[in-house]
């Protein structure tokens, strides 16, 4: 196959994806993107009306072939199958895929997995790997098979995640990192020449999808923790505190290095340009804050119109297990 013109099949529904599909559609002579299959579309924006994602839109505009079930089955094998696809690449696309979908191309699929695998396995590696604690992560590309993101390595590409990083500035670095790997990588898949590793499985962890209700701080964490959940968060879910029955989102975090010695949920109320409230170790200092149907302000201008308490509850009776955010290993069905 060093000579044919090789079709692929791309299997996705997040932006994260765009450049990598733009580089391989523009820097490969024998390679095309001829197919592309994808989440439907869904209900957004305050209208509530259809949006296509990023991917279909792209795919759409390149004059690509492209298919959106809700739960891709046999319909989409033979359509495959009718195109003549060579080889599947898949990156956020949103579903385990059947063994039927995995054989649909001859050369095998394959995706590209925003961790360094057996590292964070699931729904949310970016955002988890930053909420907790990593100063490195990046995009691996392994086989697929019928198990979540359980197949062999076939190569990664890693990238450092600074103190001021936040899930939308990471999301944009593997983005990038996918270019350089393909790059590398498509050629060995497309000559079959590449080495597999498989995954330790001792050493596998996971993650979850995130709720809404993953936003809100849990001040018994210590500050280092709530540091790098809101960083994780930025974007969504955010981050939030409850006033009473008020939802206040934050803005800005950071750790306070003072020895304060406050208590979970107390303030700190000798400053006024910051929101300083103590955690199970340490205190935060909170810059900006938003309440509903406001602008996110500074602290300072916020608390010239509103009155927050000596202490900030957190009660979290009402959300069980939330303050165990993160599930390291996969529930198991009973």
């Amino acid at each position: 196959l060093k000579n044919k013109h090789v079709k692929i099949a791309f299997f996705g529904s997040d932006e994260i994806a765009l450049p990598c599909l733009q580089a391989m559609s523009t820097s490969f002579d024998n390679i095309e993107i001829s197919a592309v299959l994808t989440q439907p579309d869904r209900r957004s924006g305050r209208g509530r009306t259809l949006q296509s994602n990023p991917i279909k839109q792209w795919a759409i505009e390149s004059l690509i072939p492209v298919r959106d079930p809700h739960k891709p089955g046999i319909e989409e094998v033979t359509w495959l199958n009718g195109l003549g696809v060579d080889l599947i690449l898949v990156m956020a696309y949103g579903h385990i895929l059947k063994q039927a979908l995995l054989d649909a191309a001859p050369l095998g699929c394959f995706n590209l997995h925003a961790s360094l695998l057996p590292k964070y396995r699931g729904a949310s590696p970016i955002e988890t790997s930053i909420a907790m604690g990593e100063d490195t992560t990046g995009v691996t590309l392994m086989q697929v098979i019928p198990q979540m993101d359980a197949g062999p390595i076939i190569d990664s590409e890693s990238i450092y995640i600074t103190s001021e990083d936040t899930g939308i500035s990471t999301r944009g670095k593997i983005a990038k990192a996918c270019i350089p790997l393909m790059n590398r990588s498509l050629p060995t898949l497309i000559s079959r020449n590449f080495q597999k590793v498989e995954q330790v499985e001792k050493d596998a962890t996971y993650c979850r999808k995130l709720t809404k209700g993953d936003g809100r701080i849990d001040f018994s964490l210590t500050a280092d923790e709530l540091v790098c959940r809101s960083r994780a968060f930025t974007g969504w879910p955010g981050s939030y505190f409850l006033d009473g029955e008020t939802i206040l989102r934050v803005g800005r975090m950071e750790k306070d290095l003072r020895d304060l010695n406050l208590k979970p949920g107390q303030r700190y109320e000798e400053v006024v340009d910051s929101l300083i409230v103590g955690t199970g170790s340490g205190a935060i200092s909170i810059s900006e804050l938003q309440k509903p149907g406001g602008k996110m302000l500074p602290v300072s201008d916020f608390l010239r119109g509103y009155s927050l308490p000596s202490k900030i509850s957190f009660s979290l009776e009402s959300h069980e297990g939330f303050s165990i955010t993160f599930s390291l290993k996969p529930r198991l069905r009973k």
